[in-house]
């Protein structure tokens, strides 16, 4: 996974997750808090979760094959849904179910230091992870804010990281005022609420996070940044005199697959146009690094079909032009 996938990132969360699930679980044991219960379980589905990103970051390095001619960049996208799925069913769902069983059938809490003190060291523990996701993020954030970041990352593992670590410590502020107010009260019923709320904030970050791996796995076009600059790259003015039409797609998080029609003079011979077009893909790979898929088709500009507007068979060039001799 290159740095981008924010490994770093997600070794921290998987080291932070595995121990504050011990912890949680321990003082579940001792304590009988539902919303004990349903952290641990958050927590141990999250280390899951860490596995999966990085089984999908090591599976997406296999070489191409005749029968996936594309690769398997799109391996971590798979990885990153199966993720929300996960934090949905295993997280979300059960501590819906736990809270309401709380609710229903309140008991009074046990050793009530233990919770308190687990929930502090994960508090604790998480924030680190946090501090790591945001540090890692900020090198490809730029100027976006967080919700621009999240929503148009095409590396999925560092939005995950972020939206679950984010979700952690919410959950942890919840869990622990679940907990305080049923010391305070005597009365178990906010140890479920606590734990209701939860599953409810667990089952939301699971929805935002299927949303956008769907579009990843839809497939995805180049950032506007991108495609400026390949178009930029393309037209060097005397053999290739304009962009016709193109079209970009992420076959992965760092590689791009670019198709576009190229506007040539009519005059041109065959190896002044193979030529230009080897030069074109040379300055496009130049200007972005992960256009590795490059298809340019050379075709003569006509006036009449650009006249007839933006639909995809009145494109100039297009289906509908012919080519003039």
């Amino acid at each position: 996974m290159s740095a981008s996938g924010g490994a770093k990132a997600i070794v921290a969360a998987l080291a932070a997750n595995l121990a504050i699930a011990v912890s949680k679980f321990v003082a579940f044991l001792f304590s009988g808090s539902s919303s004990m219960l349903a952290e641990a379980v958050h927590s141990l589905a999250d280390s899951g979760n860490q596995l999966l990103l990085l089984i999908g970051g090591k599976k997406a390095k296999r070489d191409a094959t005749p029968q996936h001619p594309f690769g398997y960049g799109r391996e971590r996208y798979i990885y990153a849904f199966l993720v929300s799925i996960v934090l949905f069913s295993v997280g979300g769902m059960f501590a819906v179910y736990e809270g309401y069983e709380k609710i229903s059938h309140p008991h009074d809490l046990e050793h009530w230091y233990w919770p308190v003190g687990v929930l502090v060291f994960a508090i604790i523990a998480e924030g680190f992870s946090f501090r790591t996701a945001i540090k890692e993020s900020n090198v490809t954030r730029g100027s976006l804010s967080w919700g621009q970041f999240i929503k148009r990352a095409k590396a999925p593992e560092l939005p995950v990281v972020l939206l679950e670590d984010f979700g952690a410590l919410i959950g942890l502020v919840l869990a622990l005022l679940g907990v305080g107010l049923t010391l305070a009260t005597g009365d178990g019923v906010w140890d479920g609420i606590g734990t209701l709320c939860i599953g409810v904030l667990l089952i939301a970050i699971a929805i935002v996070l299927a949303l956008e791996t769907k579009s990843l796995l839809l497939g995805e076009a180049a950032g506007t940044d991108e495609v400026r600059k390949i178009e930029a790259a393309v037209v060097d003015g005397t053999t290739v005199t304009g962009l016709i039409h193109m079209r970009t797609l992420h076959l992965g998080p760092e590689e791009l697959l670019v198709a576009a029609k190229i506007a040539v003079q009519h005059d041109d011979t065959a190896a002044e146009v193979a030529r230009a077009i080897n030069e074109a893909e040379a300055r496009i790979r130049a200007a972005v690094p992960i256009a590795r898929v490059i298809y340019l088709e050379p075709d003569i500009y006509s006036a009449a079909d650009a006249a007839k507007g933006p639909d995809r068979e009145a494109t100039p060039g297009g289906p509908t032009s012919a080519p003039e001799h």
